[in-house]
């Protein structure tokens, strides 16, 4: 354990989110979701896990040490509903929640249509999944820069 850590990061999660660099794509998913294939075409090259913790909750432990990039456009990618694109799940909600805390305003999430989004994945810096049941809980976060002095 560490001191002002979120438990919830383990040690492989803490050293892939301080190895990315700005514009470094995370990709954050469900249960569902094809993690071990598509990792292999990622930076690291393996999945990561954070298995026994909620997508909103995984959400919240990274960005607790994360610097989104959103000071220039929105940062954090949600997989569309297929034939609802605008249609928000619950699940997208509660993590949507949990980025506007972490920014202290609102930072809108964009839709990605669920076939470009796994073809986006494989080019991510890691790929972390969770233990989330709910279709629908899979997004891609751009990390940001942290500024002199912060």
């Amino acid at each position: 354990m560490l001191k002002n850590i979120d438990p919830a990061l383990n040690a492989d999660v803490l050293h892939a989110l301080r190895a990315m660099g700005h514009a470094d794509k995370l990709v954050l998913t469900d249960t569902n979701f094809p993690s071990e294939s598509i990792a292999q075409h990622t930076v690291v090259g393996q999945v990561l896990r954070m298995e026994n913790i909620s997508a909103a909750r995984a959400m919240k432990a990274i960005l607790s040490v994360f610097p989104l990039d959103t000071p220039i456009q929105p940062s954090v990618g949600r997989m569309e509903v297929m034939g609802a694109p605008d249609q928000i799940e619950p699940v997208q909600a509660e993590v949507q929640a949990e980025i506007d805390a972490a920014e202290g305003q609102s930072a809108p999430m964009y839709g990605i249509e669920r076939f470009a989004f796994y073809e986006e994945a494989k080019d991510a810096y890691c790929i972390i999944t969770t233990g989330e049941t709910r279709f629908y809980g899979c997004f891609i976060l751009t990390k940001g820069v942290i500024a002199p002095g912060s």
